[in-house]
């Protein structure tokens, strides 16, 4: 790719001021001494300080050449014309520099100064003739005279430590002119350690590689990120100087990052590893219950492994898996290692293992390396469990097409029960989630349906039909097949996950929260014996049922991270796991925070259109783009959305119909909004979803439609639960016209979380305030909304414009003026509005006469004016 790029100087301000206090005369004191690793920014740091003096400093630099050389460092400035003697040397350097007024002289590397040349800056230093700032590396010996200056103060030390993750974030994302995906960001993270200089080749590396790309305006990383060549002299040269023992450890870990401390230290002497890591190469990690080696940068592995050949390499892991055979794996993360150690070695490997190793993967969201595991898998006579992993795999990564052709490569007459129910799940998944064919996996289920019998397996296909009636919007057949499988003591993993997952989002949708706590509950129990689609659609229905009911704290609580992530090929875990995140920011109003980690989800996904999990992510980023004010961002999702929907999952079609009653309301289309979420309610109660019908009255309530108000009312009652109990008090209030009531129930939205629909509830109590004359109750109302908006990041609604606007316009006339200021024109606003072009003069008409206007560019820039700044 071969970009190029400018790379920012971040500034150091406070180890910036420590350094310049010591060059500008303070008493005792006559510079620093920086010391920190390699290409942490020593030089940067102490460069920047000595700019600072009004007079420039000479800079030398220490280098293994010149270190026998006596005052090597500083030959060129003192003239080809020297004494032989080394004290005679010392006299004609010091006074040349008398001479020449040197008053700041700059060291780099000054551990590899010669003698002499130490001896000199130590007499200049007591003497005060000079101010000096010098940068050492860590782990090297310094001369002893240079020691000296800092135990005796004349220098001061400071410890240049490496960038925060925040400022190895924010010089990334600068040098890149662009946001750096999140996952990227933590994966450069740990590979650099925050070191500047590894953090500049790492990204230019990558760059180099074509593994840094730029989509949807988000830089990720697919891959390795490969060293820049800059980057592998450097490290080649100081890992050359390393004894022949801490070689080999080094060699072994670069073959089998992570390795166990335990596996290792069968193949090299503790004494080895300590010696490794003192020298700051190695680092012990202990938080998955075993003691790990990891490199303290991932590039030192790369760079060994960059030359080592095959043959050595092949040996290297054949040794590591010796070693292995003395502690067998005791979890899915080690069983995996070991597998990917093979692929590589001597030896032959066998399928059945491999097969194993790629469920592992799987499971840990590995999907890149769980398709090469079974790609050889199948190579070496998996048979069918190794080609519907294979699929599997590929139904992750989008390629439904390949997937289908693996499986639809197999005859289902010729498969026995046990086959049949692997490949028939695979099958499904593949046609209902990815292909977005619903009748065909229906067909698919009926044969499976028909088929299977056996007693262990038939719960599975049972839980496999409640999660494919809950996408066909059939929720009571749902939760009634949930509850069958879940009644029987029996029933393996996957059929409690799919009952749970079919049974838990409907109890969800139904508002039943009760039922939706004990689904949850059970689907607990299996979570880690079921992969990582299953268990992602199973927190997916708990933390909608804990948003929908308003119990924020415990949906934020079940909706971390699915994995840990280790490497670029678990970025769908990532995306998964911001799915859960922006559901419940969206639920609490954490606009701008769910936008970039949902525009980061479609970004990593941009090839895996259809997808199970890319439907939510797109509501929700429709919902958050709307509640901002980006309708032209919204429209186009919105236009997905309406597609996903058609292809299948009619689950989704109320709350996507939702959506597209906020984009009409974030359009200024405000009747046209409410008409949507009617409809979208009416979709919703037809099949039981009693909770989004709620959601949806209630967002036409907050548009200002006053007919729905008794039905929010009877719903919630239904419902029940923390959110709906303030939906109705906050409905009540406004069929009342009661503004101390709307605007308790907003402070009732704000305590419970919902921060949304708490700003909507204030801006419309300072309305029914102003209307009834209480001016300073509007005033503290209207405050309450302005503020819980911003709070929101900056929420732009049609309740807190009406709220922010002195204009005084009905609905209808507002209405109407946001069109004409987007541009419409009457005919146009005529046709959206479904009324004449005549009733739409006749509005303008009167708007010019409350307003003093005389032309509809007036009347737009007022309006657009307004919704650039609804706090005005």
């Amino acid at each position: 790719m071969g970009e190029s790029l400018s790379w920012p100087v971040l500034r150091r301000d406070k180890e910036l001021a420590a350094i310049q206090a010591t060059l500008h005369g303070r008493p005792g004191t006559c510079g620093t001494l920086l010391l920190g690793d390699a290409g942490v920014g020593k030089t940067t740091l102490a460069r920047m300080a000595a700019q600072s003096l009004r007079t420039g400093a000479v800079w030398v630099a220490g280098t293994e050449s010149a270190r026998e050389v006596p005052l090597g460092v500083f030959a060129h400035l003192l003239g080809s014309r020297m004494s032989a003697d080394p004290v005679a040397m010392l006299t004609d350097a010091i006074h040349t520099v008398r001479r020449e007024k040197l008053a700041v002289i700059g060291i780099d590397d000054v551990h590899l100064v010669d003698h002499l040349s130490a001896t000199l800056l130590h007499q200049l230093a007591v003497e005060g003739a000079v101010r000096i700032v010098a940068t050492a590396r860590n782990g090297e010996p310094i001369p002893d005279t240079i020691t000296a200056l800092w135990k005796d103060g004349y220098l001061a030390r400071l410890d240049v430590a490496p960038f925060t993750k925040e400022e190895a974030l924010e010089l990334i994302e600068t040098a890149l002119g662009g946001h750096l995906e999140q996952l990227s960001a933590d994966l450069m993270w740990e590979a650099s350690s925050g070191n500047a200089l590894f953090v500049r080749h790492l990204v230019e590396g990558a760059l180099e590689a074509g593994t840094l790309r730029r989509v949807n305006d988000v830089w990720q990383l697919r891959g390795e990120a490969g060293v820049a060549a800059k980057l592998a002299p450097l490290l080649s040269s100081r890992l050359d100087r390393l004894p022949d023992d801490e070689k080999r450890a080094l060699q072994l870990l670069a073959v089998s990052e992570p390795a166990a401390l335990a596996v290792i230290s069968e193949l090299v002497s503790s004494d080895t590893l300590e010696r490794a890591e003192r020298r700051g190469l190695i680092r012990i990690v202990a938080d998955t219950g075993t003691a790990d080696i990891h490199f303290t940068h991932s590039v030192i592995g790369e760079v060994i492994r960059r030359d080592l050949g095959q043959v050595a390499s092949r040996r290297l892991r054949t040794d590591v898996l010796t070693a292995m055979d003395l502690h067998p794996p005791q979890n899915p993360a080690q069983r995996l290692r070991r597998a990917e150690l093979s692929l590589h070695a001597d030896g032959k490997v066998d399928a059945e293992f491999l097969s194993r190793a790629a469920e592992d993967a799987i499971s840990l969201m590995n999907i890149t390396l769980a398709e090469r595991l079974a790609r050889v898998a199948v190579a070496q006579g998996g048979g069918l469990v190794a080609s519907e992993l294979l699929a599997r795999t590929l139904l992750w990564q989008g390629r439904a097409p390949e997937s289908e052709e693996i499986l639809a490569s197999f005859n289902p007459d010729a498969l026995n029960e046990f086959e049949l129910t692997r490949w028939g799940m695979a099958r499904i998944a593949n046609l209902q989630w990815s292909i977005g064919d619903s009748q065909a996996a229906a067909e698919i289920l009926k044969m499976l349906q028909q088929r299977i019998s056996r007693p262990r397996l038939r719960p599975v296909v049972d839980g496999l039909a409640a999660a494919l009636a809950v996408l066909d919007n059939r929720l009571e057949e749902a939760a009634a097949l949930a509850d069958q499988v879940l009644a029987d003591p029996t029933a393996p993993p996957m059929a409690v996950g799919w009952a749970v997952f079919g049974g838990g989002m409907a109890a969800a949708l139904k508002g039943s929260t009760a039922d939706a706590a004990r689904m949850a509950a059970r689907g607990h129990e299996v979570y880690d014996k079921i992969d990582a689609l299953l268990r992602f659609l199973l927190s997916l229905g708990e933390v909608r049922a804990l948003t929908l009911a308003g119990d924020f704290d415990a949906a934020q609580a079940c909706s971390g991270d699915i994995v840990r992530i280790t490497s670029p090929g678990q970025y769908r875990a990532r995306a998964m796991a911001n799915v859960l995140a922006g559901t419940v920011e969206l639920g609490r109003g954490q606009l701008d925070v769910a936008v970039g980690r949902l525009e980061e989800t479609l970004a990593a996904l941009s090839g895996e259109a259809a997808a199970s999990w890319n439907l939510p992510a797109r509501m929700l980023l429709v919902q958050c783009y709307c509640g901002l004010g980006d309708d032209a961002a919204a429209a186009p999702l919105v236009a997905e959305l309406r597609e996903l929907v058609s292809r299948g999952a009619t689950m989704f079609e109320p709350a996507v119909r939702i959506s597209e009653a906020w984009l009409a309301a974030a359009m200024g289309h405000l009747s046209g909004a409410i008409t949507a979420a009617i409809q979208a309610a009416d979709l919703a109660a037809a099949s039981g979803q009693r909770a989004i019908e709620l959601m949806a009255l209630h967002a036409a309530a907050r548009f200002g439609d006053k007919s729905c108000l008794p039905r929010v009312v009877e719903v919630a009652s239904v419902i029940g639960g923390p959110l709906a109990a303030v939906d109705a008090e906050h409905a009540i209030g406004l069929m009342n016209g009661d503004g101390a009531a709307v605007f308790s129930a907003s402070q009732q939205f704000e305590r419970i979380g919902a921060l949304l629909s708490a700003a909507d509830a204030a801006a419309q109590a300072a309305a029914l305030f102003e209307a009834a004359g209480q001016r300073r109750n509007s005033l503290e109302a209207a405050a309450a909304a302005n503020r819980l908006g911003t709070v929101c990041g900056g929420l732009k609604t049609p309740a807190l414009a009406a709220a922010s606007q002195p204009l005084p316009l009905s609905p209808r006339e507002r209405e109407i003026a946001h069109l004409v200021a987007r541009g419409l024109s009457n005919r146009q606003i005529a046709e959206r509005l479904v009324v004449s072009t005549r009733t739409v003069e006749g509005h303008l008409y009167r708007m010019y006469l409350k307003l003093n206007l005389t032309h509809r560019d007036d009347l737009g820039k007022i309006i657009r004016r307004e919704d650039d700044d609804p706090s005005d």
